[in-house]
């Protein structure tokens, strides 16, 4: 049965902390619902009513496109071992950017990661936990480095380039608010 919580105490922190993987899920009303599975050591709960991520260059940028036209974000952790839960965490989420005031005292948080492209931030509303009963049982064996390899190949200038030509605009024609300002 799902439980709900206003936020996160120390037995969410502790689980979140113990999971290789995490989705976030965003939209608007006009727009596809963007599912994205993460990994890496790309996340970090900031107190029990903050989480930020660490996002990482993609082929787009939706989750920054949704929030800037949007806010609504959902964050999953589901638990792929013998003690099964599913963890969910609902909220207003941002995008913070370098040339952004809170960028220093945010990525202080984080170990640099090739291809860092903007924090996000979500700003929790509510947290709930339902069973996983059906969830199967998964090893893990491992991060991938293919994302930073490709990041390090491209460099700073070919990140920039990308970046202006993949990921100003979302699928559905959305803003990301990437470049402006810098």
């Amino acid at each position: 049965m799902a439980r709900f919580y206003p936020a996160l105490d120390a037995k969410h922190r502790a689980f979140i902390a113990a999971q290789k993987l995490f989705f976030t899920a965003s939209g608007t009303p006009e727009s596809r619902i963007n599912l994205s599975p993460k990994g890496m050591d790309s996340l970090r709960v900031i107190d029990e009513q903050h989480i930020a991520y660490l996002d990482l260059t993609g082929s787009g940028n939706e989750t920054a496109a949704h929030l800037k036209h949007d806010g609504r974000m959902t964050m999953m952790w589901c638990s792929f071992d013998s003690d099964p839960l599913i963890l969910r965490v609902y909220g207003r989420g941002r995008a913070v950017r370098r040339q952004d005031a809170e960028w220093g005292g945010l990525h202080r948080h984080f170990s640099p990661l090739p291809g860092e492209r903007q924090l996000i931030v979500l700003d929790i509303e509510s947290v709930q936990t339902s069973c996983g009963y059906a969830v199967p049982m998964y090893s893990y064996t491992g991060e991938r480095d293919t994302l930073a390899r490709w990041a390090e190949k491209k460099g700073v200038v070919g990140l920039l380039d990308y970046w202006r030509d993949k990921n100003q605009i979302s699928i559905d024609g959305l803003t990301s608010g990437l470049l402006e300002n810098t």
